[in-house]
């Protein structure tokens, strides 16, 4: 669903909006994949990991070699960007939000492992 939408906010939107709902798009991806690699990661350390990775990804840029790997790979232009932005840093905090809120609205949702429907009622047998 992530990518979808950040293909979604290039094809209809331009220009800056598209740019930086894309950073923010990035680090939710990220936290989505460290909760399918960990799913039992609690979502505040999967935020922050997502925000970590993305921040670093992005201090990254300060050196040539995500310049240059990107100009040989579509697909580590996509991973790594090119040049360092710092407002990048900025939205990567909103994704890293954006992917905390959802993360624990989803974990309140699920159902109480405490509810066991057919577990016997060991009270009544005397």
């Amino acid at each position: 669903m992530t990518v979808a939408a950040a293909l979604s906010v290039r094809a209809l939107a331009g220009g800056g909006f598209a740019k930086y709902a894309g950073d923010a798009l990035y680090t939710v991806l990220v936290h989505a994949l460290l909760v399918f690699l960990a799913p039992r990661v609690r979502p505040l350390l999967a935020a922050g990991g997502a925000l970590v990775f993305s921040c670093a990804v992005e201090f990254a840029q300060l050196s040539d070699v995500p310049a240059r790997l990107s100009a040989r790979s579509g697909a580590a232009r996509l991973v790594l960007g090119s040049t360092f932005n710092a407002p990048d840093l900025l939205w990567y905090a909103v994704g890293a939000g954006a992917g905390w809120w959802v993360h624990r609205w989803a974990g309140r949702r699920r159902p109480s492992r405490a509810v066991q429907p057919f577990a016997r009622d060991l009270s009544s047998d005397s």
